[in-house]
Formats: C-alpha cells, structure tokens, sequence
C-alpha cells in the first residue's frame, strides 16, 4: 500500500496526540478532523483535547482503525506494534523520529502495511485529501 492509498483510509489513531498546538501531535490529530478524518488521539497522559475524548491506549478503543500514524519516540512502539496486531489493525504511518531500523524491521517480521520517510501533516497540506461520505 503506498502513501496516497493509506491517506484514503477513513479511521486513524494517532499514537501521540498532544494539546501543545506547536506540535505535530496536535497539527496531525486537528488537520485530519477537519479533513473529515475519524481520528482517535491516544496519549496516556490526556483524557481530553479540546473537548474531545482522549484513549490511554489503542485496547481503549472499540471502533474500528484502519490506519495508525506513530508519532512517538521509537523507544516507546514495541508496545504499539503488539497492540495493532492483537487489533487486526495493518497500516502503520511512521513519523520521522518514530523509528529506527529495529522498528522498522519488527513491523516488517509482524506483516504490518507501512509508510516511513515521509509526515502525514506535510501530505495532507500538499494534496487534496478530503474523506467524504
């Protein structure tokens, strides 16, 4: 799957979500909503954002993921790889400085769809992504 087919996904979680509006955690998260996105913010640390519910953790979630953009420190993924699997979730998008070769290595060995190299913020400012029912 490449970047634009994954962009077409409709249900993400974004591993990292903060309310600092500076951040790539909070741009990703703020510019998918508004590109018609529905996006989950996971951060242990939050259980709000600007109003909206924040989950401790990806097992937090009922609905269905179709898509996660990592914006954690690689340090901090094993946990998130193991917990997409037991999900059934398949794609993963990789902030930079959210993996290194291990990382990278582990998704491939776990059979997960990836993207690495590139930023979702970046791609969504580019091109006209917009999901619409």
């Amino acid at each position: 799957m490449n970047k634009d087919e994954m962009l077409q996904l409709r249900n993400w979680a974004i591993i990292g979500v903060t309310p600092k509006k500076d951040r790539y955690g909070y741009k990703i998260w703020r510019q998918m909503k508004e590109k018609g996105y529905t996006v989950y913010g996971v951060n242990p640390n939050y259980e709000e954002i600007d109003g909206e519910k924040i989950f401790a953790s990806l097992q937090n979630i009922s609905e269905p993921i179709d898509a996660i953009d990592i914006i954690i420190g690689p340090s901090h993924v094993p946990p998130i790889l193991e917990a997409a699997r037991e999900k059934g979730i398949r794609n993963l998008f990789f902030q930079p400085g959210s993996y290194d070769r291990e990382i990278i290595e582990m998704a491939e060995e776990m059979g997960f769809n990836y993207i690495e190299g590139d930023c979702v913020y970046a791609s969504l400012l580019r091109k006209d992504y917009q999901i619409c029912d």
